[in-house]
């Protein structure tokens, strides 16, 4: 056997194995790269649905809020009568089931603030019964119930930054 033959062989048996290896390392490049795609388009299918959320949740806390301002103008001008009570409990129900929605979708930071404004409103929300029935609670008026209510104003706007920041429309801190 010459040395040309055992050259020949060598690279042969070299060829063979280093095109496996040239294939293996393209298939898993190409794997990684579905990979990443597949994480992407998870990635903005969750955005999505936070931002559906969000939009949702941000539009009935501001008309649950609403709700109650309506509510405090119409029992100091003629009494709440069923309707408007109806009116009111309906923003509180939508505001429940959005905030429900919020708690298994939003991040830590958008589920605090929005635990700050869910437990404010039905600080007022509950404030407002009470003096709808005649049997407020110590110190609970019709200008604290409304102060109260203002105030909520504050939190929304803290709410809709840290949703905001979460999808990444805002970069304020």
């Amino acid at each position: 056997m010459d040395l040309s033959s055992v050259i020949i062989a060598v690279a042969g048996v070299a060829g063979t194995l280093g095109g496996s290896l040239l294939t293996q390392r393209g298939s898993e490049r190409a794997k990684r790269r579905e990979i990443e795609l597949v994480r992407d388009h998870e990635e903005r299918e969750n955005r999505s649905l936070r931002r559906t959320c969000y939009v949702e949740l941000n539009r009935d806390a501001r008309q649950f809020t609403t709700a109650l301002n309506r509510h405090l103008h119409v029992m100091r001008e003629r009494g709440a009568e069923d309707a408007d009570s109806d009116a009111l409990d309906e923003a509180k129900n939508a505001h429940r089931d959005r905030y429900s929605e919020a708690q298994m979708i939003a991040p830590e930071e958008v589920l605090m603030r929005a635990s700050v404004v869910n437990q404010a409103l039905n600080k007022v929300y509950g404030q407002v019964k009470r003096l709808e029935r005649g049997a407020p609670g110590p110190g609970e008026t019709m200008e604290t119930a409304a102060q109260a209510q203002y105030e909520v104003w504050d939190m929304l706007r803290t709410m809709r930054t840290a949703m905001r920041h979460d999808l990444g429309v805002s970069h304020e801190d």
